[in-house]
């Protein structure tokens, strides 16, 4: 069994409607309920930082800072991650745009965010990404690398020194600066980084598609086929040395083509990420509203499992509204495989009693205008 990861504190300071706010957790799953607008989704997105990025919102960090606060936003945690007991502190000091997010562990200041992940693996499910089979392409991809990131950190930095270097190109391009060394260099340094990411991607997408091959029986939930288009079409399971090669040559042929248009029309950047609804061979994005729903659903629980399998720990869990939509067999269900999974879950809703059949495994917390107040079982 993957080892438990949890939450013991949370304390928010000057984060959105919270002035201040503390939480003291007992290990269990948390269930946080109240009125639409009281703040329960704040407090998902203040766990959320507990990771990389800029969390389930990709929120700016002045849109994250309460009104009328005087400086920055703070988050403290006290969680038992994969290290052990540790502290974590992270926020931004003041009201700037161009103010970086801190992070302090055990009171020391961290050289960057991703040592986030040696401690702690999050990973959500929101009303926001029940478009995702339905939207752009580019929903698709960042889901997908964030799928990818939870087991592979440096994947986040290949894909910014990605963009930066194909920024670089890009403007060298729309200059008229068609120096062969220029951009042959920084072609080459494209295709080393585009190919490692198609490759993550692709790696991610096998041993998705074997663990929900091996647990689809086992599942309330449908069972969801996914493969990657737009890019390298013709497959990834050549020597990467070739296919970087392939690439370079591809964006070497196409300068011309891609002044004109003004940015670069091949690569990684375009991928996108195709979705099958398996018992049904039907593409996700055609299936009906609760179908999608149930598909995601699916999705995320089982690279949760995926998670827990590779790194050996649980990942926590944030559920936003996550029972709305379920009748309640399928609820109670799904509360039985969040609790499977062995790790902690926070969720949200507006009645208690969808939230029923967790019983003692859950710690229920009411949200209300900021306040925080826990409540009997």
């Amino acid at each position: 069994m993957p080892q438990k990861t949890a939450l013991h504190r949370l304390t928010l300071t000057d984060f959105r409607n919270y002035q201040s706010a503390g939480l003291v957790l007992e290990g269990r799953h948390v269930v946080l309920t109240g009125d639409n607008g009281a703040g329960k989704t704040n407090l998902l997105e203040a766990i959320s930082f507990l990771s990389p990025g800029r969390g389930l919102r990709r929120a700016a960090y002045l849109d994250v800072i309460r009104n009328d606060a005087a400086a920055g936003f703070s988050i403290f945690a006290k969680i038992d991650g994969m290290e052990g007991e540790v502290d974590i502190g992270t926020g931004v000091e003041a009201l700037d745009e161009s103010a970086a997010r801190r992070l302090r562990i055990n009171g020391t200041a961290a050289k960057t965010i991703d040592e986030l992940t040696e401690h702690l693996r999050v990973l959500w499910l929101t009303p926001a990404m029940d478009g995702l089979f339905t939207g752009g392409s580019s929903d698709r991809r960042r889901f997908l690398d964030r799928l990818v990131l939870s087991i592979d950190p440096a994947h986040g930095r290949r894909a910014s020194d990605f963009e930066r270097a194909m920024r670089g190109r890009n403007r060298l391009l729309s200059e008229g600066r068609f120096d062969p060394s220029w951009l042959a260099g920084i072609e080459e340094q494209m295709a080393s980084l585009g190919i490692a990411m198609a490759l993550a991607r692709q790696e991610m997408l096998d041993l998705l598609a074997h663990l929900i091959e091996a647990t689809r029986d086992a599942s309330p939930f449908p069972s969801a086929s996914l493969s990657l288009s737009g890019f390298m079409d013709e497959g990834l399971s050549r020597p990467a040395v070739d296919l970087e090669e392939e690439y370079a040559a591809m964006l070497a042929e196409g300068r011309y083509r891609d002044a004109a248009a003004g940015r670069t029309l091949t690569g990684p950047h375009r991928a996108d990420v195709l979705v099958l609804h398996r018992e049904k061979q039907m593409d996700a994005a055609r299936c009906s509203t609760g179908e999608q729903k149930a598909l995601l659903v699916g999705l995320v629980l089982a690279h949760a499992r995926l998670v827990a399998n590779l790194t050996g720990f649980a990942p926590v869990l944030l559920l936003d509204e996550i029972a709305a939509h379920l009748d309640e067999g399928r609820r109670a269900a799904l509360f039985d495989l969040v609790d499977g999974l062995g790790g902690q879950a926070f969720m949200t809703g507006t009645d208690r009693a969808m939230f029923s059949s967790l019983g003692e495994r859950a710690q229920f917390i009411n949200v209300a205008d900021g306040s925080l107040s826990s409540e009997a079982p």
